[in-house]
């Protein structure tokens, strides 16, 4: 009879191990996008790459498989909800998928992935989709790859890469959830054009220095609840949140001086990310257990502090006189109101990361449209500009007037992540159930911001998200925690409380 305990120790030994080589990788890939030289990235390739192999060979041991089965036959490993069943489910279902994949394809990956987002960074400043074609075609073509090793049911190959980032989500379950999403925005978006209300959105065009927006956006970072003793935040060319491990959580944003949006809000939704992370079990790490469910539950923490906090009237009540000292001049003069009016404007745009919240889920949709036939290989990569342009004029009634606005805005497709997008939209939905829910736990939020008071939601999300770990799938996680399935409703309910008074449509 095998010692349980002994085994179970053995094996979260086994996985810290391999997560400890993964986190090197992150820092060094938060390097390659904030402080690494041009000229480093062919050498970053080669480390990241050895990297990734050596975690590969960590994280498919036998050993790891041995443990696996022996308390799987066990019969001894608690409630479905313990942290060894948990564990032990989670890693399973881990390590049977990456064990599919040979050694050299996962460093082929790493090694193309440094490089395509070096080439994308200085084709997206060109704009100039060719420099970055040759280098999607390698994605893509290695993405195939990692799919036909994966394996997938229904003859969709997409749904194999779509599962590293929302366990057990197929394409056809969430194209029939973003269905009525999109049907039930399309009319809004409509209602909204036909306003005669048009906010003054010039107020947030007007000269806002960047050491006071670095300054204004992490100390409403902070109050939210972001420790910057065990994160920071940087520069990048695309914002992202990096969570290294216990104690390292590193956020990114970018600045414009003629635009106050971009750098606050993606600090506020970067920042969201960072929270999710450092409310993860720290004790716990490498293991399940003190590992975030998905990147659908990951985005709803984002979107949440970013827009039903972030973009609220009572976050502005609170954060708008100390807006207007750090911006006395852009801010001379201007009301609380018709700020909140420009922050939530909704119209059409190209640039997704800065689209308000009604139109941003039909970005998602068109990339989710085009990310299914790039690995089928109905769509070609040389055929993405035009393919882009024409299913953007069919979403926003409007053609990107070059690639950088177009299809090279965004950083995903060269670091790899085909398959993630979909999770964006996924987030936003689950971000409005988890608002209603705290609603119903602990009152009025809305008057809690508006003094400041933000660590009751925070605290709330902790227990009922953070902490868990990967003891609940995303959609268990959702149902447990608000009483209902996930659906579109909550998020359309949302928009529209919001943004029927705005524009006069109620």
């Amino acid at each position: 009879m095998p010692n349980i305990e002994a085994t179970y120790q053995d094996l979260l030994t086994q996985l810290r191990g391999a997560a400890v080589l993964g986190s090197c990788a992150s820092v060094l890939g938060w390097d390659e996008q904030t402080y690494l030289p041009p000229a480093g990235a062919d050498h970053r390739a080669e480390q990241l790459a050895t990297l990734a192999g050596l975690t590969h060979e960590r994280a498919t041991s036998p050993r790891i498989g041995e443990l696996l089965t022996e308390l799987e036959q066990c019969g001894a490993i608690g409630e479905v909800t313990s942290a060894m069943a948990v564990n032990v489910r989670e890693a399973r279902h881990s390590y049977d998928r990456v064990t599919k994949l040979p050694r050299a394809l996962v460093e082929e990956l790493s090694r193309t992935t440094t490089l395509a987002q070096t080439a994308w960074v200085a084709a997206r400043k060109k704009s100039d989709f060719a420099e970055f074609q040759p280098w999607l075609e390698r994605m893509v073509g290695l993405k195939r790859q990692q799919a036909e090793a994966l394996g997938y049911s229904g003859g969709v190959p997409y749904d194999a890469l779509l599962d590293e980032f929302e366990p057990g989500a197929s394409s056809r379950e969430i194209a029939a959830t973003f269905a009525p999403l999109r049907d039930e925005l399309v009319k809004l978006v409509d209602s909204i054009q036909g306003s005669s209300r048009r906010p003054n959105v010039g107020l947030l065009t007007r000269r806002f220095p960047l050491e006071a927006q670095r300054r204004f956006a992490e100390a409403a970072a902070k109050q939210i609840g972001f420790d910057f003793e065990a994160g920071r935040l940087d520069v990048a060319p695309h914002p992202f949140c990096s969570g290294m491990g216990p104690g390292d959580c590193r956020l990114t944003t970018r600045y414009n001086e003629q635009h106050f949006p971009g750098a606050f809000f993606g600090v506020l939704h970067e920042a969201g990310h960072g929270l999710y992370e450092q409310g993860l079990d720290r004790a716990a790490f490498g293991s399940p257990m003190g590992e975030f469910v998905s990147l659908g539950i990951h985005e709803s923490q984002s979107r949440l502090w970013e827009n039903f906090v972030g973009r609220s009237q009572a976050f502005w009540q609170h954060f708008f006189v100390p807006a207007q000292q750090a911006f006395p001049d852009a801010l001379a003069g201007v009301s609380p109101d018709d700020w909140y009016a420009a922050i939530n404007d909704v119209r059409p745009s190209f640039i997704r990361v800065e689209a308000d919240e009604v139109t941003y889920n039909l970005h998602i949709m068109l990339r989710f449209e085009l990310e299914q036939p790039l690995i089928s290989g109905d769509l070609k990569p040389a055929d993405v500009p035009a393919v882009w342009n024409e299913t953007f004029s069919r979403y926003f009634g409007l053609t990107p007037p070059d690639a950088a606005r177009g299809c090279l805005q965004d950083i995903h497709w060269g670091a790899g992540l085909i398959g993630y997008f979909p999770t964006y939209s996924l987030g936003n939905m689950y971000a409005a159930q988890f608002y209603d829910a705290a609603q119903r736990d602990l009152g009025d939020l809305p008057a809690q911001f508006a003094r400041g008071e933000f660590q009751p939601l925070l605290d709330w999300l902790r227990k009922n998200i953070h902490s868990r770990g990967k003891q609940l799938r995303a959609g268990e996680l959702v149902q447990r925690v608000t009483g209902a399935s996930l659906s579109h409703q909550a998020l359309i309910a949302h928009l529209h409380r919001k943004f029927d008074p705005l524009f006069g449509l109620s």
